[in-house]
């Protein structure tokens, strides 16, 4: 198989997943729907932002590389995580979040949540796409669904993290919004290198673990999502 095939073809492996599961989201966002052109924005944005972060994690790996630091492992993936998360939540923060359609709680969730699955769909692809290169379509067809029931997730519910956090302090003071979002980039930083090292580090039934924690925590997702939804306007006070 040619390279432009083997891309198109991997393009779209990696794409339509994705589609599937903000299909999913969006409809869960159905009663107050975001303009899409935003939507699609976001979820370019997700995408074009991997040329972002590809860079940034080469850069990293070439200072790292020689470490003796016994933990240089887990501190790689760790910056690596972090990069991800800082480079979404920016391109989502140019694109909507500064945007006058954000205009209730859920709306970070939903626009971060649109960035990283458009941030899955490249990454994907380039994952999808060694394999049909080299002609293995059984190894391309594997990669992609592990993918889409593991990584994919992954990086909903990391970028949901701070979405849930921007969502929390949606009607807070600024420095209270500021302190939230600290916190929720580093729990999803955190989310995202624990399930890099554990994949990693197991074999066999361990990354089916490993992959149903990852389901579990898109359970947790739906349930803060529709905490999300519910959170109002602070009533003004009557003088």
């Amino acid at each position: 198989m040619d390279s432009n095939t083997a891309f198109l073809y991997a393009l779209v492996a990696g794409i339509l997943p994705a589609l599937l599961w903000l299909w999913f989201w969006l409809k869960e966002d159905n009663l107050h729907p975001e303009p899409r052109l935003l939507i699609l924005l976001s979820f370019l944005g997700g995408m074009l932002s991997v040329a972002l972060v590809l860079p940034l994690q080469k850069w990293t790996l070439n200072l790292l590389d020689g470490s003796t630091l016994s933990y240089v492992t887990e501190l790689k993936y760790t910056i690596w995580a972090g990069i991800e998360e800082i480079i979404k939540f920016a391109v989502v923060y140019v694109i909507a979040l500064r945007s006058r359609f954000l205009d209730e709680p859920v709306d970070a969730m939903i626009y971060l949540i649109t960035a990283a699955l458009g941030f899955a769909a490249m990454e994907n692809t380039f994952f999808i796409l060694k394999p049909l290169e080299a002609g293995n379509m059984i190894q391309a067809f594997i990669s992609g669904n592990l993918r889409f029931m593991g990584a994919t997730l992954l990086h909903v519910v990391a970028s949901a993290t701070i979405g849930f956090a921007i969502s929390l302090t949606f009607y807070k003071p600024r420095w209270l919004k500021s302190l939230n979002l600290f916190f929720g980039v580093i729990l999803a930083t955190a989310l995202h290198t624990a399930f890099n090292l554990f994949i990693i580090e197991s074999s066999g039934i361990d990354t089916f673990k490993v992959f149903a924690s990852v389901w579990v925590s898109v359970i947790f997702l739906m349930l803060f999502f529709e905490k999300a939804r519910a959170i109002d306007a602070p009533v003004p006070k009557v003088a």
